[in-house]
């Protein structure tokens, strides 16, 4: 039996290139090579798409970064599929492993449905809601979620609703890996804060921040069923103010307690809640739902991320590792997931 060649898509135009590059990584390396062949494509900062050698290594090292080189072999987007040196890559599954703007937020996921190359995740109108807060939050009000009061705003000039106490989070409307969030706690600091996440996004939230614990819980849509993984809860060192991008991929400092702390009724209530997400979102295959418990035992959805990061350390394969699904067998029940799944635009 011929292997399916699988297109390991990272890097991207978002602040998160870097960490895309790091998760591709780890798919390049787990990738099952009986079943699978894989074709490493890099999209440079500036956009530009180029086929890499399947021994790339995108590790972080020494604290540094890995990027996609600027250049390199060329790649042709066609309605025939993907082109290289004037010959078709014939990929039979995209794994779009780019967070953030470009690529989670249903940008690629359009471009494959047009060329008809299917893939890993949710689709156009589910990657583009949950990526856009400001849309998510009441998808998941209206399914009878709570979430933190908040406004948003789209410049300097706003007037905050006396209902907004702090200490509030700012943070860009679709960034994410905690890119341009601030906390603030004094309400000179609020407009510095918006500022900065305007750096990120047009469009930038105000929250109310909760006091409590914050949890994750992993939901995954393989062979014909939900799997919702236990729930785990983020601890980090008392040098970092909330869970930011220092604290997620370059300070070592992070725990992952799984199961989380909660009383049991907590987790079941989180579990199910992380169902009704996913699909009041109508995600498909995989998503990581972050909630926050609040010190009132208050269950508060945050978003969810429809292309967790993903590297064998990162938060969503650690959940489904403790289901009793690793990692390589999770790439491989997302591929041929993906594989399985009609293409429709109405997705």
């Amino acid at each position: 039996m011929s292997k399916l060649k699988i297109a390991i898509i990272c890097g991207g135009k978002s602040s998160e290139h870097e960490i895309s590059c790091v998760s591709a990584n780890g798919i390049l390396n787990a990738l099952d090579r009986a079943q699978f062949e894989p074709v490493l494509i890099g999209i440079t900062k500036s956009g530009r798409w180029l086929l890499l050698p399947s021994d790339t290594n995108f590790a972080i090292i020494n604290g540094a970064l890995p990027v996609v080189p600027e250049s390199g072999v060329e790649i042709n987007v066609t309605s025939q599929g993907l082109f290289s040196g004037g010959k078709n890559l014939e990929i039979d599954v995209a794994f779009p492993i780019l967070h953030g703007p470009y690529g989670e937020d249903g940008t690629i996921q359009g471009l494959l449905e047009m060329i008809g190359i299917k893939y890993v995740g949710s689709g156009v109108l589910a990657s583009a809601v949950c990526m856009d807060k400001s849309y998510a939050k009441p998808i998941f009000a209206s399914a009878g979620l709570n979430v933190a009061p908040g406004i948003v705003v789209t410049s300097k000039d706003f007037e905050l609703p006396s209902t907004l106490k702090l200490p509030l989070f700012v943070k860009p409307a679709r960034s994410g890996s905690s890119r341009g969030t601030t906390k603030v706690k004094e309400l000179s600091q609020l407009a510095a804060a918006v500022e900065h996440a305007l750096d990120f996004d047009t469009k930038v939230i105000i929250e109310q921040a909760i006091v409590g614990k914050e949890i994750e819980c992993a939901v995954l849509q393989a062979d014909d069923k939900i799997t919702v993984s236990k729930v785990g809860q983020i601890l980090i060192s008392n040098k970092f103010e909330f869970y930011d991008f220092q604290a997620k991929y370059l300070d070592d400092s992070m725990q992952l307690i799984l199961p989380a702390d909660l009383p049991e009724e907590a987790s079941r209530q989180i579990q199910q809640a992380a169902l009704i997400a996913f699909e009041a979102a109508g995600c498909e295959g995989l998503a990581r739902v972050d909630f926050f418990y609040s010190s009132e035992g208050k269950v508060i959805i945050n978003e969810i991320n429809t292309m967790p990061g993903f590297t064998p350390m990162s938060v969503y394969p650690k959940l489904i590792e403790n289901s009793g699904i690793n990692y390589q067998l999770l790439i491989t029940k997302l591929i041929q997931t993906a594989k399985n799944r009609s293409s429709s635009i109405t997705r």
